[in-house]
């Protein structure tokens, strides 16, 4: 399986909209569905204790100020899909060189997408969105909720709306399978 860093920008959600109940994310089956997620980008080295490195390069809010990001596939519950893994590492002023010496003290959270299966959301080409915490814990909204689903769909912020302008949802890579 290959792995390929390319350079990109990853939205995330800032604040919680308020949904509809069929579009809410950060629920019990997300969250369930957000750990298994998290096994499986451990098990491939791209987050956790050991995580293979990258180039970092500088980013930018809301990220962080500087980025690895991964793009590979990966069979989680059955299905194998499109996962993209965003490293966000600050604070401001960090260099790369301090990242790549220090990883563990620069790591503010990794953002990612997985392409689940057809039909799970058809209106954003069936992209899971996850923000998660250097230990593997979910992050969470201002308003407490889990970030990891369909997240802030319908709203004119976040994951989704920064992203939908862009082909498949994607700034910068061709490597996705179709």
């Amino acid at each position: 399986m290959k792995a390929y860093l390319i350079a990109g920008t990853f939205g995330l959600v800032l604040a919680a909209p308020a949904l509809q109940a069929q579009e809410a994310f950060g629920g019990a089956e997300d969250t369930a569905y957000a750990q298994s997620l998290w096994q499986v980008m451990e098990d491939l080295r791209l987050a956790g204790d050991g995580m293979i490195m990258g180039t970092p390069y500088e980013g930018t809010d809301p990220h962080g100020m500087m980025l690895e990001t991964f793009y590979t596939s990966a069979s989680i519950e059955g299905h194998e899909g499109d996962l993209i893994v965003k490293r966000n590492y600050g604070p401001q002023g960090v260099t790369a060189d301090q990242v790549l010496s220090a990883p563990g003290e620069h790591l503010g959270s990794l953002t990612v997408m997985f392409r689940r299966e057809e039909g799970y959301d058809s209106d954003n080409a069936n992209w899971f969105w996850a923000k998660y915490l250097p230990d593997g814990t979910l992050d969470k909204t201002p308003n407490d909720m889990q970030m990891a689903g369909r997240i802030a769909k319908g709203a004119d912020q976040g994951c989704i709306a920064c992203h939908s302008g862009e082909a498949d949802y994607v700034f910068t890579s061709d490597h996705l399978s179709q």
